[in-house]
């Protein structure tokens, strides 16, 4: 029961998300932004989206404890105060896809004063821990291997568009 509660409060957050991503890209269209890297962004929902069907069977069906591991998922609470950060830290610059406004400065507050790509740092460690919740390993594995691939493409991307785009040199 908590397990099914749990994912359905993510899924939820996820697809309030997707909205306000999509507010974000008109917005910025509307200011002369374009797209960069469209190409792999179907693989990207897909990565993610399957993320959650592999997760939900393998503790569902695998007789896994469908009670969290609660100091993981303290870790996981906090990790959603970092991606809210990161969230509103960006603004209307924050999407799911790489959406480039010539000429904006880069933000370089919030997190983004620290390191570089926070956002992502949040989701490695949402596949890690969310899973690890529930000790489904194979999730673990699998999407953590799937989405450091998917980043080794997206991140150089995302830095070339913003290099070229921006007044301040990634």
């Amino acid at each position: 029961m908590v397990f099914t509660v749990i994912i359905i409060l993510i899924i939820l957050q996820r697809l309030v998300e997707i909205v306000v991503a999509k507010r974000n890209e008109k917005m910025m269209l509307a200011k002369g932004a374009y797209e960069v890297g469209a190409s792999h962004y179907p693989y990207m929902i897909l990565l993610h989206s399957s993320f959650f069907v592999c997760l939900i069977i393998e503790v569902m069906y695998s007789n896994l404890s469908q009670t969290p591991n609660y100091l993981l998922l303290a870790v996981f609470l906090f990790l959603q105060l970092m991606r809210i950060w990161c969230l509103t830290s960006l603004k209307s610059f924050w999407n799911t896809k790489i959406i480039i406004l010539p000429g904006a400065t880069l933000v370089k507050k919030g997190p983004y004063a620290f390191i570089p790509h926070p956002n992502y740092v949040v989701v490695c460690l949402e596949i890690l821990v969310l899973p690890l919740m529930f000790q489904a390993y194979f999730t673990v594995v699998c999407f953590t291997l799937l989405n450091f691939a998917m980043l080794a493409v997206r991140i150089p991307v995302e830095e070339k568009a913003l290099k070229e785009a921006t007044k301040i040199k990634v």
